[in-house]
């Protein structure tokens, strides 16, 4: 991209056996040959353009590999449905990681900030992801056909994420929350039509601390 400054050297070979490590031991059944090559490609540019437009706090591509796309495949076995929309994106993460995985899913990447959003079309336009729609929106003011599942990573609290995404949610979906520790708090705020459906911890290779994935749907 012109005019932006010279990252340091990324460590290609590095990354892909990092990524072909983590990935392996995440979930066994992922094409780890394929998706790690992919992958290596997005975190070049997310490092290349972090340099200059400071995309996300996590400097190190190393770091990136467990921080951010382990992390983020951590919640695919709940990624459900046809349609999935990723509220508040950032860098495309988990929705650039989730479509790579799966080609046959369609994916909304939602984010409000536009340089993440040029940084998140570009990223999918170098990858030729053919199922993914990236817009800029705030996500209350968002509207669309509903979305089979509405994921949310370390975006915002519940009940702001349940009162900001509820109107996307086809009447079977659910709201997915990728969390730290379990928050109760949170959880006890929650507007009485919607319920913690699921809550289940989740490892992430080369992360220390809790991880967690509420499954959040309408109350019967």
């Amino acid at each position: 991209m012109a005019g932006m400054k010279r990252a340091a050297e990324f460590p290609r070979a590095r990354v892909q056996a990092a990524l072909q490590t983590g990935l392996a031991a995440l979930n066994p059944g992922l094409d780890t040959a394929a998706l790690s090559a992919s992958l290596n490609r997005f975190l070049e540019e997310l490092h290349r353009w972090n340099h200059a437009y400071n995309l996300t706090a996590v400097r190190d591509p190393l770091d990136m590999v467990s921080r951010h796309i382990l992390d983020s495949y951590s919640v695919l076995p709940w990624a459900a449905g046809q349609r999935v929309i990723d509220v508040g994106t950032g860098a495309g993460l988990p929705g650039i990681a989730l479509a790579l995985a799966r080609p046959d899913q369609h994916f909304t990447l939602l984010d409000a900030n536009g340089k993440k959003v040029r940084f998140v079309t570009h990223a999918a336009a170098q990858l030729a992801l053919a199922n993914v729609r990236v817009v800029q929106a705030r996500v209350e003011a968002f509207t669309a056909d509903p979305f089979d599942t509405v994921i949310c990573r370390a975006f915002t609290a519940l009940p702001d994420f349940v009162t900001g995404a509820a109107h996307l949610v086809a009447p079977e979906g659910a709201l997915i929350a990728m969390k730290g520790r379990y928050p109760e708090q949170e959880v006890a705020a929650l507007p009485p039509d919607w319920r913690v459906a699921e809550c289940a911890p989740v490892e992430v290779p080369g992360l220390i601390g809790e991880r967690h994935i509420l499954v959040l749907r309408r109350t019967p």
